[in-house]
């Protein structure tokens, strides 16, 4: 099969060089950039998500209930890394097979968010992180896709950036509420739904 993107074109001999001392860093196409800017703390969250995509994979990998989520979480790593790549890269420097997000990708999660979310219970209340080691997990994957997001959209404002990023984003954070839903009912594992008179203030009044 012909392969759509080009390979990576990378060699790590060297992991420190300095050049990072003074608080800039190079996007894909050598310009110099602030550490802090909008650009790099967009795609900084992208590649932080990826690695808590990646303790989610590696819990997943210990509960025999969760096996079919396995490879969907390996597939999304890489598309993390082939959004982080377009995110590096200005517009203008962005050659024609360049890793990206497209639309397949988008379409695949919906798919797998449909066939998953088939046959969950109906929810009546908000739920609650920590059913499981591996809801819990997923959770985290959920949060942290919301802010990488929320930086992604602020990034969009100010400069040139795919439509599919954003959108890719938003269907992933969905897909990681479903998936956390999916694994807790195919383990077993009972959810915690959100009891807002379970909280210190409501005590008297449940005693009274």
């Amino acid at each position: 099969m012909e392969q759509k993107f080009d390979d990576p074109r990378v060699a790590i001999n060297r992991v420190y060089t300095r050049q990072g001392d003074a608080g800039q860093t190079s996007l894909a196409g050598g310009q110099r950039v602030p550490k802090d800017s909008r650009r790099i703390k967009a795609y900084g969250a992208v590649d932080e998500l990826n690695a808590f995509t990646g303790v989610a994979r590696a819990t997943a990998n210990t509960e025999p209930s969760a096996a079919p989520l396995v490879p969907i979480l390996l597939r999304v790593q890489h598309e993390l890394f082939n959004l982080g790549s377009i995110l590096a890269t200005l517009p203008e420097d962005v050659h024609p097979r360049q890793a990206r997000i497209t639309a397949a990708e988008i379409t695949e999660l919906e798919s797998e968010m449909d066939e998953m979310n088939e046959g969950l219970p109906p929810l009546r209340s908000f739920v609650l992180p920590g059913g499981s080691r591996l809801n819990a997990d997923l959770h985290v994957c959920r949060t942290v896709c919301r802010r990488a997001e929320r930086l992604v959209i602020a990034l969009a404002r100010d400069e040139q950036v795919p439509p599919e990023a954003v959108q890719y984003l938003n269907r992933l954070g969905d897909a990681f509420f479903v998936w956390s839903r999916w694994v807790s009912h195919h383990s077993g594992a009972a959810e915690t739904l959100w009891e807002p008179n379970r909280a210190a203030s409501a005590r008297g009044t449940l005693s009274e």
